[in-house]
């Protein structure tokens, strides 16, 4: 990325309202507006089960920004799992390939951010696991083992069934108590 462009966009970040999430891929801005309730509690209740799951030394975040500036990519996922030594820092972002999976409540506003442009950027990022979950649609989806840019393995789900999440975590997600929109 043309870092005159990278000085705009993170310019641009810093001067964007505070009730909108702001991410980048290329030199593509994306702007989202802060989610609904639903979309909050769906995304605790999967946060507790990983929670309950997750490997030692790794810490749940929401907020925090994944760059991958040799591929021009910054996401910030709705939440994702970090070493602590990553969070031990002043930054608000981190090195992409240090998550352990990005997992995203998908937005009904633009879901075309999380269904098309991070199931893009996520394996070309790095990221291991990418979990989805689109309460529109009442379904999750995990994709899994990035290899050329993409994501090879896909296991889908209708809320109701079970979801597998493989190692690190290595347990079943229970999507029976996920809301619809």
């Amino acid at each position: 990325m043309n870092p005159e462009h990278l000085a705009l966009i993170e310019e641009f970040r810093r001067s964007a309202p505070s009730n909108f999430k702001i991410e980048f891929s290329g030199d593509t801005v994306i702007m989202q507006a802060l989610p609904s309730a639903i979309h909050e509690r769906n995304l605790a209740v999967v946060r507790r089960q990983f929670e309950a799951h997750a490997p030692a030394g790794h810490l749940p975040t929401g907020n925090m920004d994944l760059a991958s500036p040799e591929v021009a990519k910054q996401r910030n996922p709705d939440l994702t799992y970090l070493p602590e030594e990553a969070m031990e820092s002043t930054e608000n972002k981190v090195p992409a390939e240090l998550a352990l999976i990005a997992v995203e409540i998908v937005s009904p506003s633009n879901p075309e951010n999380d269904w098309v442009g991070k199931l893009r950027d996520y394996p070309l990022m790095g990221i291991p696991l990418y979990l989805l979950v689109d309460a529109t649609k009442k379904t999750v989806t995990l994709f899994r083992e990035p290899e050329a840019g993409r994501y090879r393995m896909r296991e889908d789900a209708d809320f109701g069934e079970a979801v597998h999440i493989p190692e690190p975590f290595g347990f079943v997600l229970d999507t029976s108590v996920l809301l619809p929109y």
